[in-house]
Protein backbone atom coordinates (compact mmCIF):
# COMPACT_ATOMS: atom_id res chain seq x y z
CA UNK A 1 0.00 0.00 0.00
CA UNK A 2 1.57 3.46 -0.62
CA UNK A 3 -0.66 5.90 1.34
CA UNK A 4 0.66 5.86 4.33
CA UNK A 5 -1.31 6.64 7.76
CA UNK A 6 -0.32 9.67 9.37
CA UNK A 7 -2.08 10.21 13.26
CA UNK A 8 -4.20 7.55 15.52
CA UNK A 9 -7.13 9.04 17.25
CA UNK A 10 -8.53 6.12 19.60
CA UNK A 11 -11.73 6.61 21.56
CA UNK A 12 -11.51 6.48 25.15
CA UNK A 13 -14.01 5.07 27.35
CA UNK A 14 -14.95 7.94 30.16
CA UNK A 15 -16.64 5.52 32.47
CA UNK A 16 -19.69 6.46 34.57
CA UNK A 17 -18.52 10.15 35.22
CA UNK A 18 -18.31 11.30 31.63
CA UNK A 19 -16.76 15.35 33.79
CA UNK A 20 -14.83 13.62 36.08
CA UNK A 21 -12.76 12.12 33.39
CA UNK A 22 -12.76 15.50 31.28
CA UNK A 23 -11.18 17.17 34.57
CA UNK A 24 -8.59 14.56 35.30
CA UNK A 25 -7.37 14.76 31.25
CA UNK A 26 -7.37 18.49 31.95
CA UNK A 27 -5.74 18.32 35.08
CA UNK A 28 -2.75 15.76 33.14
CA UNK A 29 -2.18 18.02 30.72
CA UNK A 30 -4.75 17.33 27.95
CA UNK A 31 -6.63 20.34 26.50
CA UNK A 32 -10.44 20.23 25.33
CA UNK A 33 -10.73 21.08 21.83
CA UNK A 34 -14.33 20.50 21.70
CA UNK A 35 -17.51 18.66 23.36
CA UNK A 36 -20.65 17.73 22.29
CA UNK A 37 -21.82 16.08 25.22
CA UNK A 38 -21.39 12.60 24.41
CA UNK A 39 -17.83 12.80 22.97
CA UNK A 40 -15.07 15.16 23.57
CA UNK A 41 -11.61 15.81 21.60
CA UNK A 42 -8.23 16.00 24.29
CA UNK A 43 -5.05 17.33 22.87
CA UNK A 44 -1.84 17.44 24.61
CA UNK A 45 0.80 18.36 21.69
CA UNK A 46 0.80 15.54 19.19
CA UNK A 47 -1.64 13.11 21.47
CA UNK A 48 -5.16 13.33 20.42
CA UNK A 49 -8.14 11.05 21.60
CA UNK A 50 -11.90 11.35 21.94
CA UNK A 51 -13.35 10.84 25.28
CA UNK A 52 -17.22 8.89 24.30
CA UNK A 53 -19.07 9.11 27.04
CA UNK A 54 -19.80 5.02 27.96
CA UNK A 55 -18.81 2.60 30.45
CA UNK A 56 -17.53 -0.64 29.17
CA UNK A 57 -16.08 -1.99 32.19
CA UNK A 58 -14.42 -4.89 30.23
CA UNK A 59 -13.19 -2.69 27.73
CA UNK A 60 -11.96 0.13 30.27
CA UNK A 61 -9.91 -2.26 32.62
CA UNK A 62 -8.17 -4.02 29.40
CA UNK A 63 -7.47 -0.61 27.46
CA UNK A 64 -3.67 0.56 27.45
CA UNK A 65 -3.07 3.85 25.80
CA UNK A 66 0.84 5.15 25.12
CA UNK A 67 1.59 8.79 24.94
CA UNK A 68 5.27 10.38 25.03
CA UNK A 69 6.25 13.48 26.42
CA UNK A 70 9.66 15.83 25.73
CA UNK A 71 10.39 15.27 29.77
CA UNK A 72 9.38 12.30 31.77
CA UNK A 73 10.73 13.15 34.81
CA UNK A 74 9.84 17.36 34.27
CA UNK A 75 6.28 15.78 33.41
CA UNK A 76 6.27 13.49 36.66
CA UNK A 77 7.57 16.27 38.70
CA UNK A 78 4.59 18.12 37.37
CA UNK A 79 1.72 15.36 38.06
CA UNK A 80 3.21 14.56 41.47
CA UNK A 81 2.11 17.70 43.26
CA UNK A 82 -1.44 16.86 41.96
CA UNK A 83 -2.08 14.04 44.25
CA UNK A 84 -4.59 12.46 41.29
CA UNK A 85 -5.63 9.91 43.38
CA UNK A 86 -6.94 11.87 46.18
CA UNK A 87 -8.86 14.20 43.85
CA UNK A 88 -10.18 11.28 41.15
CA UNK A 89 -11.73 7.71 42.30
CA UNK A 90 -10.22 4.93 40.99
CA UNK A 91 -7.16 6.59 39.39
CA UNK A 92 -3.67 5.18 40.71
CA UNK A 93 -0.29 6.38 39.35
CA UNK A 94 3.30 5.18 39.15
CA UNK A 95 6.05 6.95 39.42
CA UNK A 96 8.57 6.64 36.27
CA UNK A 97 10.01 2.62 36.21
CA UNK A 98 12.35 1.30 34.05
CA UNK A 99 11.55 -1.57 31.83
CA UNK A 100 12.58 -3.47 29.29
CA UNK A 101 10.62 -1.51 26.55
CA UNK A 102 11.93 1.65 28.37
CA UNK A 103 11.05 4.23 31.00
CA UNK A 104 7.78 4.80 32.07
CA UNK A 105 5.03 6.16 34.30
CA UNK A 106 1.84 4.38 34.38
CA UNK A 107 -1.53 6.48 35.25
CA UNK A 108 -4.69 4.58 36.01
CA UNK A 109 -7.53 7.31 34.62
CA UNK A 110 -10.93 6.79 36.19
CA UNK A 111 -12.31 4.48 34.20
CA UNK A 112 -9.31 2.11 34.61
CA UNK A 113 -7.82 2.59 31.64
CA UNK A 114 -3.88 2.04 31.76
CA UNK A 115 -1.79 4.65 29.97
CA UNK A 116 1.62 4.62 30.07
CA UNK A 117 3.36 7.60 29.45
CA UNK A 118 7.14 7.68 27.47
CA UNK A 119 10.11 9.85 27.13
CA UNK A 120 9.62 10.79 23.62
CA UNK A 121 12.47 9.29 21.30
CA UNK A 122 13.42 6.97 24.08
Amino acid sequence: MKTQATTLYPFVPSGNDFNAALRFFNAIGFETQWSDGGFAGLRFGGAYFMLQDISVQAWQENQMITFEVTDLDGYWAELQPLNLPSQFAGVKVKEPTDYPWGREVHLIDPAGVCWHVRQAGA
